[in-house]
């Protein structure tokens, strides 16, 4: 498979109801919340002037589905330019998500619980992971996949594994009855489809997290979902739980996109847990390849109940949240040294996909070395207010 093959849109784009928002030039020079319709980027904005003010109203679906609007041009054209120099007067495609808090759960399927605790032994050094892999799998001897968090067969694992000196933070959050949820990153700091992710320039051991992503609004409703690369620093996040911060808040260490498929014909929650989550990276510099594949359906804690330990009465989230739901994909191909795993050169170029969403493509580069994030909610709000907008 190449990325030629991965669609950029969902296989029935013709049934797809899809939010996205784009930069649109001079004389408007701002961001414009569209609609995907047709095949033709249709701006919406004078309707709800963010996405997170859209996802508020009851009416967001008919408002997505026949709301009047400017026509922008062909959707086929503003995927082809993403990634590429910005034309003069061209529209520019961002993250689909604007004023949304950005959270993620982590440790949601099994495999990748072995390689977060596999990390917390490594201690950062990727050259232990291979033989403490081999260990891990030997001495729990359990399906973890087939546990239910938080169940009694869960506790009786947990005891047994603390009897053996072999519970970890990560087996608690994996199995235990609490998920872990965190923020990955700030609301308007999302990068989007054609656009680069960045690593931290301290990191040696590092990897894309390909997923989906939850919109939610206040209420706690989920109204659709879109594609995620929750770029992870292996080695930071080994040294100490407590630099996860470090480990995955970074510039252009979140990326969200192309759009947002709302819930809506034959596209449901049941699809999600059914779909198929699939990533391949392309190395430029050593043609290096290397695909994978999350299952949704072997996720341990189901979407919805995600949702629930992220919000409610312990939690209000008063412009709405993204949720990142996890990975079972964890690169261990080796790549640069015997034994030594995967770990991302710069130019690589990441391919997230499922046919119901389509695909989210990004380049690999340091965060000190992309565009700095300078557009924020302050801005953001000055901005609609010169448009008369607010």
């Amino acid at each position: 498979m190449t990325t030629q093959q991965m669609h950029a849109l969902p296989e029935d784009l013709d049934n797809a109801l899809m939010i996205g928002r784009v930069w649109r030039p001079a004389p408007v020079d701002g961001p414009a919340v569209v609609a995907i319709r047709n095949g033709r980027v249709i701006d919406i904005t004078r309707h709800a002037v963010t996405v997170a003010d859209l996802f508020e109203r009851d009416d967001a679906v008919a408002i997505a589905r026949t709301a009047e609007g400017e026509d922008l041009g062909a959707v086929s054209e503003l995927m082809a330019a993403a990634g590429q120099p910005a034309a003069s007067g061209a529209l520019r495609l961002l993250a689909p998500c604007d004023l949304q808090a950005i959270k993620a759960a982590g440790v949601t399927f099994a495999v990748s619980l072995l390689e977060r605790v596999i990390e917390e032994q490594a201690k950062g050094d990727p050259g232990r992971a291979d033989a403490l892999r081999q260990t891990l799998q030997a001495s729990i001897g359990t399906n973890l996949s087939a546990m239910k968090p938080g169940s009694e067969a869960a506790m009786r694992l947990k005891d047994e594994l603390v009897e053996r000196g072999l519970w970890s933070q990560y087996m608690e959050v994996g199995i235990g009855p609490y998920a872990e949820v965190f923020t990955k990153s700030q609301p308007m700091s999302s990068v989007g489809h054609g656009d680069a992710v960045g690593l931290h320039p301290v990191s040696n051991w590092n990897n894309p997290e390909p997923e989906i992503v939850l919109a939610v609004n206040s209420r706690g409703q989920v109204l659709g979902a879109t594609l995620g690369n929750d770029v992870n620093l292996r080695d930071i996040e080994g040294r100490s739980a407590l630099l996860l911060g470090k480990a995955k808040d970074n510039n252009g260490s979140c990326a969200i996109g192309p759009f947002i498929r709302l819930f809506e014909g034959g596209f449901s929650m049941d699809t999600l847990r059914q779909a198929e989550v699939r990533m391949l990276i392309e190395g430029v510099d050593d043609r290096f390849t290397l695909e994978g594949s999350s299952q949704m359906r072997e996720i341990s804690r189901d979407p919805l109940d995600l949702v629930a330990q992220t919000c409610g009465a312990h939690h209000q989230y008063p412009d709405g949240f993204m949720l990142f739901l996890g990975t079972m994909f964890s690169p261990i191909k080796d790549r640069d040294a015997a034994g030594g795993g995967f770990t991302h050169h710069n130019g690589d170029r990441v391919s997230i996909s499922t046919p119901s969403l389509g695909t989210l493509v990004n380049t690999v580069q340091r965060s000190d070395a992309i565009a700095p994030w300078t557009f924020g909610v302050r801005a953001l709000y000055k901005n609609l207010a010169q448009r008369g907008l607010q």
